[in-house]
Order: C-alpha cells, then structure tokens, then sequence
C-alpha cells in the first residue's frame, strides 16, 4: 500500500484534496468515483517514509486504549469540537503507536470525505464489528455524540469483566508455576544424590522410585526434547482450540468443566453477550445486523451458532426467544426475559437488566471459585512434594527392614 496526495471537485464543482491509501492510482481513481468526486490530479507521495516495523504484527492494542480513546472522543464531541479537530488531540495523546497510525488514517479517511464508520471499518483488528456498527448508526440518526458514548459505555463493561477474571486466575497461576518450579528442582538436584546412594545399596528399587528417576533422567538428559515437546503440544493445543472444527469443540467442552469452572464461563458469555445485544438494539442497529455483529463477537461458537438459528428464526417471521429457548447455553430466564422484551417493546432495556445481573453474578462466581481453588493448588503442590518424598524414602525403609 502506498500513500496518494490527490486534487478532485465533486460534481457541483466544490474542490477537494487530501490523501489516500491505495495499491495504485487507479485504485484511487475508483476510490473517488465512489464519492461522487472527480480527479483531476493523483500522485504518490514520496516524503511519506514508509517505517516498516519488523514487530509491527507483534504488537497490539490494548482493550483499555481503545476504551480511553473512545470515552475521550465521545466527551470531546459533546463539547461541541468538529471531528477532525478531535483526532488531532487524539494522535497528539495517544502513546500507543499502532493505535495512533489507525488515527492517523482514519483522520485522513474522514479529511478525504469518508465517513467515520467507514474509515474505522478499514481497521478491524482494533475497531470490531460491534465498534463500527454502532458509529454508523449514530452519524445515520445524527446522534454520534450518544453512540460514542455508548460505545466508551460497552467497552468499559467488557474491560471490567476481563479484569475480575484475570485477577482470579493470578493466583491459580502463581501457585502452578510455583509447584512446576519445585517439582523440576526436586527432580534435576534431589533424585540424582539419592540414586547414587541406591545404587550402593543394591536390589530391586519399588515401582515409585522407578517412577521418580525415570523423570529425572528425562529432565536431566533429555530436557531439550521435552522443551520441544511441550511447545509442539502448547502450539498444536492453540491451532486446534482456534480451527473450524477444534473452536466449537473446547467452546462445548469449557461450558462442562466441573468444580463450578463452567457455571463461571456460562456466566461470562452470557454477561458478554446480553451487554453487546442490548448497546447493538439501544443504538437502533436493524435487528438482523444486531444478531449478526453480536454472535460473530461472542467469542463462543457455542453462542454464535444460537445467534445463527435466532436470525434465521426472524427472518421467517419467528421470535428471538425460541432458539434461545431450545439452546442450553442460554438459561430458561434469559430466554423468558428475551420473550417478554419482544413482547412490550423493551428489547434493550430486558437485555440490558440481564447483562446487569450476570455481571454481580460473575463477581460472585469469581470470589467463590477462588475460594474453591486456593486449597485444591495447595493440595496439588503438597501432592507433587509428597510424591518425590516418598519415592526417595521407600527403599531406605527396604533397606531398614533388610538390616533388622
């Protein structure tokens, strides 16, 4: 892609320039066209340096950055400030660099007669479905300011629920990499004295020692294949979770894992869910495209399916809450509050009393699984402990009882 300065007028005769990203001239010939403008001259720019950063796919935007520049942008358009004049104090700002070259371009887009949504829309992997759908539909009804803030209202509500869950997995985390650190430790140092001294002694060492130094000949001998094992296994685990066929399968399978951890998950997608329907419907989406945008970003295919069978239920005249009904991801009262939302004409303020609720019910289930956890990782790292000692003091008891 390069960068195009270009000089048109549209068909009242009104100049405009500005700049344009395309892959040749031609391509941005088109471009104009479409807005109803005609070229009059197109050339690349050659002082625009083309930085291209090695990293540039590694890195990323964060949550919390768009979250921010989207409440800012919503606050400065109420204040009465032009769009453009916006994005400049954005890109000034802005310390994230990738978030500020979307700024950039979309501030470009948007001098060149684009409209907002459709210059956000050029970006996906920063501003999603969900982002775009609900700015178009408020430059539409003239309500930009509300949709905005809506849309800082829906990210903020996503953000908080990614904290709570990532703040109870520090713990379980902390005390995994705490018992992997001593069982590695236990086997690479402790069995390799303690198998010098059984091999003076002499005899048949029992079954669970046997165990032990087999595990510390492969860490200690054979430790790069392991490595290499263990990263084929970790990539092979992500590639399979994130196909076609593996995606809808670990969906399933995270919604069935005991110890309350699935009631957790169910109740996160549906907090997920409810509160991107409701923003979607609130915005005055058409309900086709709502259902659409607020499966494909569910996150689940266990929920994007659900949202499959619920638009073509509409499309032939059905209601939302039947599929809803008939799907066991959604519970029998999230489906009756759907029903009674379609009934009285309060979609989104049914959905938006839902999301609420899942929302207290997700910071209930967190505590609760938190507490679940705590002793079942200690009992984990006493029971890695307890194995390694036992295997090393089994045959000295052997030996002690050949002595006596």
């Amino acid at each position: 892609m390069a960068t195009f300065t270009f000089k048109a007028v549209d068909l009242a005769g009104v100049p405009a320039r500005g700049e344009l990203e395309a892959a040749n001239k031609q391509a941005v010939t088109d471009q104009l066209r479409e807005r109803g403008l005609i070229p009059l001259d197109i050339a690349e720019d050659k002082t625009a340096v083309a930085n291209v950063d090695l990293m540039e796919k590694f890195r990323k935007v964060k949550a919390y950055d768009i979250t921010v520049m989207t409440r800012q942008l919503s606050t400065m358009v109420a204040s009465g400030m032009s769009l453009l004049r916006c994005f400049y104090v954005l890109e000034e700002q802005t310390e994230n660099e990738k978030l500020k070259d979307a700024l950039v371009n979309v501030r470009r887009d948007v001098e060149a007669g684009l409209s907002l949504a459709d210059s956000l829309e050029k970006h996906p992997k920063i501003f999603n479905q969900l982002y775009t759908a609900m700015v178009r539909t408020g430059e539409a009804s003239g309500m930009l300011e509300e949709s905005l803030t809506r849309v800082a209202d829906q990210l903020e509500a996503a953000d908080s629920l990614r904290r709570q869950i990532r703040s109870a997995m520090v713990y379980p985390s902390l005390i995994g990499g705490f018992s992997l650190i001593v069982l590695l430790a236990l086997v690479a140092f402790l069995i390799p004295v303690f198998e010098k001294v059984f091999e003076d002694f002499g005899g048949e060492l029992p079954a669970v020692t046997k165990v032990s130094v087999a595990m510390s000949h492969a860490v200690t001998g054979s430790w790069y294949i392991l490595i290499v094992a263990t990263f084929g296994i970790i990539f092979g685990f992500i590639k399979w979770k994130t196909s076609s066929w593996g995606k809808p399968m670990w969906d399933r399978f995270k919604l069935r894992i005991p110890m309350k951890i699935g009631d957790t998950v169910q109740k996160v997608s549906l907090a997920r869910w409810s509160r991107t329907f409701s923003g979607l419907v609130h915005s005055g989406v058409p309900i086709l495209q709502a259902v659409e945008i607020t499966g494909a970003t569910s996150g689940s295919a266990v929920y994007d399916q659900t949202m499959k069978e619920v638009y073509e239920s509409i499309k032939k005249g059905g209601s939302i809450s039947e599929p809803l009904r008939q799907s066991s991801a959604f519970p029998t009262m999230v489906a009756h509050m759907v029903g009674v939302g379609e009934e009285t004409g309060n979609l989104d303020g049914m959905l938006e009393k839902i999301a609420d609720f899942y929302e207290d019910e997700v910071a209930a289930a967190v505590k609760a699984l938190t507490s679940i956890l705590e002793p079942i990782m200690i009992l984990f790292v006493g029971g890695i402990v307890g194995f390694v000692v036992i295997s090393m003091y089994l045959p000295m008891f052997k030996v002690y009882d050949q002595i006596q």
